[in-house]
């Protein structure tokens, strides 16, 4: 199994990369994109979108054609192996389309019980994330660990918000954090968000609802890095989707307060 893991990472990272470049090609042409609307105005899609998502799921079929996807895009194959590749091609396509730098490459390995390995690719920023499942994270090849200084007060908490849940939500919790002294942060990108927690750039992170392929990868790099992640989709199918809640060791406590009330 762990051979199998192995050369699944090394695919991924490589894979990564490549559709980092091929996303950041159309990056710096994207007012020559189409841009769709699917379940809001706010809910877009591109060609840019679909040709990455193409791309990743060719590498894989080459190499592994028994395995499975799960993808923003394309939605659900089946897998023969026991392996699939949960695929966010482009996360953070609103920044993306308006020409902000934070969006990145999202793709998890999952072997039906748990995430055995991700990788965040951010072209604009040239870093690659890596997390295997006991094996711990790395950036650009170093390891990575979540500080254990961060808390609340001390760091920024990244928070999510989309359509799918009330807005109440989400404003009750940045209005608690707040009294409490923290402060909140919002690219557009939850995989990227929780990269930074990873890499110790924000203390935690929280978001009502996220789907698996913008999540995956970044809660197995931050379990890796020394963080701590609520489960998530444990008593349902991963293409449900859940809320999110990861955090450095030392703001866990805190960020758990804010979110009780």
């Amino acid at each position: 199994m762990s051979d199998e893991v192995t050369r699944r990472l090394s695919l991924a990272e490589s894979t990564a990369r490549e559709a980092g470049a091929l996303a950041l090609d159309f990056f710096m042409r994207r007012g020559e994109l189409e841009i769709e609307a699917k379940t809001s105005a706010q809910d877009i899609v591109s060609r840019a979108d679909r040709e990455v998502e193409t791309l990743i799921r060719a590498r894989v079929a080459e190499s592994f054609p028994d395995d499975g996807f799960l993808g923003e895009e394309f939605g659900a194959t089946a897998a023969a192996s026991g392996f699939t590749w949960v695929i966010d091609p482009i996360d953070g396509t609103s920044p993306f389309l308006s020409g902000l730098p934070h969006w990145c490459v999202s793709i998890a390995v999952h072997d039906g019980r748990d995430t055995v390995a991700g990788v965040i690719a951010v072209p604009t920023a040239g870093e690659v994330f890596t997390a295997r499942r006991g094996g711990g994270a790395r950036l650009d090849g170093r390891p990575l660990r979540v500080p254990d200084t961060l808390n609340v007060l001390n760091g920024v908490v990244g928070i999510g918000a989309n359509h799918r849940t009330p807005p109440r939500v989400a404003a009750g919790v940045i209005e608690r954090l707040l009294e409490a002294g923290g402060m909140f942060f919002r690219n557009g990108s939850g995989a990227l968000m929780l990269a930074h927690v990873a890499a110790g750039r924000l203390a935690g992170y929280w978001e009502a609802h996220m789907n698996a392929w913008d999540c995956l990868a970044g809660l197995l790099i931050i379990a890796e890095a020394g963080g701590r992640c609520a489960p998530f989709c444990d008593s349902r199918d991963l293409s449900d989707g859940d809320a999110v809640l990861a955090a450095a060791p030392g703001a866990w406590g805190g960020l758990r307060a804010v979110l009780d009330g």
